[in-house]
């Protein structure tokens, strides 16, 4: 590790820390922008204290595991709240929607056409043509049910 001492070690930990920041922005997962503020701090250690190679090292170590327990436990007491939370579920963004069944559903599976496209559907026996209410979904399968009429006052009102 004669190269670390060579580039003057505080340099080589901002270049380690700048290379895993960049790493972080290439491949995002919240891990490597910690290791690079652990290299970060350790540049700074390295340039005020002037330590050696192995004492360098270990600072790393320290400072990396540091980091990522401590970004770990701040992320699970805040979360990062997602503005779409269905948005790669697409069954989930489907519920509440009204279907046609377009292939009668007997002994609890057919197909129902939901805007333009079909989808196999599993629900209570309905014929052809029957409107239906999107209520969950199994995989690529729509779980469907008939809508609920609710009273309000004198007028009916079908609820998904």
């Amino acid at each position: 590790m004669d190269w670390l001492d060579g580039l003057g070690g505080q340099w080589a930990w901002l270049l380690a820390g700048v290379l895993l920041a960049t790493a972080e922005l290439v491949v995002p997962g919240y891990f490597l922008i910690w290791m690079a503020a652990a290299a970060f701090v350790t540049a700074f250690v390295t340039g005020v204290a002037g330590v050696g190679i192995e004492i360098q090292v270990l600072c790393f170590a320290v400072f990396s595991i540091f980091a990522v327990a401590a970004a770990r436990q701040w992320l699970s007491a805040y979360p990062i709240a997602s503005s779409d939370p269905l948005m790669n579920d697409k069954g989930g963004r489907l519920v509440g929607q009204s279907v046609t069944v377009t292939q009668a559903i007997e002994h609890g599976s057919g197909r129902a056409r939901l805007g333009d496209s079909e989808w196999p559907v599993r629900g209570a026996d309905a014929p052809v043509g029957t409107r239906l209410v999107v209520t969950g979904h199994e995989g690529l399968v729509l779980v469907v049910d008939r809508p609920v009429a609710t009273h309000i006052g004198s007028e009916t009102k079908i609820m998904p």
